[in-house]
């Protein structure tokens, strides 16, 4: 077996209550780190096409926006 690879990963409170709750039913912080890590890296780039994570960065409540008539309603026929 190689030899690990240690790492630090700064998260948010409410990705460590989540570890928490992984310890509280018996697995440990690195093999859910490292469990997760496998599934995300399979599922986002293990096919023919790359395809990165949903971030949500931006989420509008606007249902119009992206809306190509507002884009051309100055034009006329």
């Amino acid at each position: 077996m190689e030899r690990r690879v240690r790492r630090t990963i700064r998260l948010d409170p409410e990705d460590a209550r989540a570890l928490e709750r992984a310890e509280a039913d018996g697995l440990s912080a690195s093999d859910l780190v490292r469990q997760g890590l496998r599934i995300v890296a399979e599922h986002y780039y293990g096919g023919r096409t790359r395809r990165p994570p949903k971030v949500d960065l931006f989420v509008s409540t606007d249902p119009q926006l992206g809306e190509e008539s507002q884009l051309y309603g100055d034009f006329k026929d």
